[in-house]
């Protein structure tokens, strides 16, 4: 049985996890059929990015996603959007809505938690010394 999953990543304590659709006796970090997503907790919001075509293909022949993935597929919408697939809605409409729905991603200081505030102070602070 194939599953989609979450895969660990990172250092220790610094957690990132790569959405995957492997095999079911597989061990969670060993070998997997296709990386279909990330998220990382670490951030404020957390991140998380899905290929919501491969993720509809996927559970459409029959990947189950894990308890942990599919938390995360039904924030995005995306266990949503299957159900209305499986219902008989077109694939170009619901990968139009995904689309429509994706948020932003903020650049990688601001995901860590850092600001940009000090740097901009000391931009300020030099042209106003000359």
């Amino acid at each position: 049985m194939v599953r989609i999953r979450l895969r660990r990543m990172g250092s220790k304590k610094q957690a990132q996890y790569r959405i995957v659709v492997t095999d079911r006796e597989a061990p969670r970090d060993g070998a997997f059929i296709e990386t279909i997503g990330l998220y990382n907790p670490r951030t404020e919001p957390s991140t998380i990015q899905v290929q919501e075509d491969r993720a509809l293909y996927w559970m459409k022949v029959g990947a189950q996603p894990s308890d942990s993935a599919a938390q995360l597929l039904k924030k995005l919408g995306t266990l949503d959007r299957f159900a209305r697939l499986m219902k008989g809605e077109a694939p170009e409409t619901l990968l139009a809505e995904a689309a429509a729905n994706l948020a932003p991603v903020p650049n990688q200081k601001t995901r860590i938690g850092r600001t940009a505030a000090p740097k901009a102070k000391k931009a300020e602070a030099a042209p106003a010394g000359e």
